[in-house]
């Protein structure tokens, strides 16, 4: 089994945009490959896990580099990604549902219908690895995904005559004042969000956790090039690990909703709306802390305007 690593991709101060995309898909392709095995068998919850939140990131890069890269190629490889992603999705929905929430659940919520819940989950679970996620794995698709996907950021093919000139001008540019305009924006981003978001809106949740999401990996990209990026993404995680939460019991009303479409049994039934109550009132507890968690995110110092943090000198 592979061990988890959270070591960022290697980029330095000297290299161009393009290099450092280069450098950042490199790290995190080579990384989802490692997981690929693993990626088969629910032994081990991490090969799912691991894999997705590779795939994520490589997305967000795409995004976030967006206005480097020529739109149809970053189109394609996005789609692609979320393929791969998506068919992954409901293992790893499965997963969590078993391992954390039924798991949890089982000393808190002591009722009956628990053990026919965890069978019916175990069950769908075997289904999801067998019919989506190994399929997916063995098929052309993938296959022809992995070949041209590596081609494309080992040969940098962007840098073709497929780019603008106005994109070829951003893939030269140094790596640092592009960090930092990133930055900048994505935090704007956030904050555009999240200022007076309707903590009751779903939708307008859903969107500053995304926001959200493209910020921490924008960080953790540039982690390698000013010193205090650790620091500040510390102090974004109690308000991810709060919109993480909204988006769990989110995803798991869902899934229950899928698993229980024709289910009969009412001690199972009964025990399914008690777990969707608990992880509710655990989410509802958690965001009255929404106002502490917003103001430690915009106190947050920002590392990469500090001429100090900065890891290497400016090229």
């Amino acid at each position: 089994m592979p061990k988890k690593s959270k070591t960022p991709a290697p980029v330095m101060a000297d290299q161009s945009v393009s290099d450092a995309f280069a450098t950042i898909m490199r790290h995190n392709f080579d990384y989802l490959l490692t997981w690929e095995e693993a990626t088969r068998s629910w032994d081990d919850i991490e090969g799912v896990h691991q894999s997705r939140v590779t795939l994520r990131r490589m997305r967000s890069a795409l995004s976030l580099f967006r206005n480097a890269l020529p739109k149809p190629a970053r189109k394609r490889w996005s789609d692609e990604l979320r393929w791969v992603a998506d068919e992954l999705g409901m293992a790893r929905d499965l997963d969590v549902l078993i391992s954390e929430s039924l798991a949890a659940a089982a000393k808190d919520l002591p009722l009956s219908g628990s053990q026919g819940l965890m069978r019916l989950a175990e069950r769908r679970r075997a289904q999801a690895y067998e019919q989506q996620v190994c399929p997916m794995l063995d098929s052309d698709r993938y296959r022809s995904f992995k070949e041209g996907f590596e081609a494309w950021f080992s040969e940098k093919q962007w840098e073709s005559n497929e780019s603008s000139k106005k994109e070829l001008k951003t893939l030269s540019m140094n790596m640092v004042p592009f960090s930092r305009q990133l930055m900048d924006k994505q935090e704007r981003k956030v904050l555009a969000a999240g200022s007076h978001v309707d903590r009751l809106d779903p939708k307008a949740m859903h969107s500053l956790r995304i926001e959200c999401k493209k910020l921490r990996y924008a960080a953790e990209f540039f982690t390698p090039l000013f010193m205090g990026m650790d620091t500040f993404m510390l102090q974004m995680k109690g308000l991810q690990d709060l919109l993480g939460l909204m988006n769990d019991v989110s995803v798991m009303r869902q899934l229950l909703d899928d698993l229980l479409a024709e289910q009969t049994d009412h001690e199972i039934l009964v025990y399914a709306g008690g777990l969707i109550g608990w992880r509710t009132c655990d989410y509802q507890h958690m965001l009255d802390s929404f106002d502490l968690y917003w103001e430690e995110f915009i106190e947050a110092k920002h590392p990469w305007w500090k001429k100090s943090a900065l890891v290497q000198a400016d090229s």
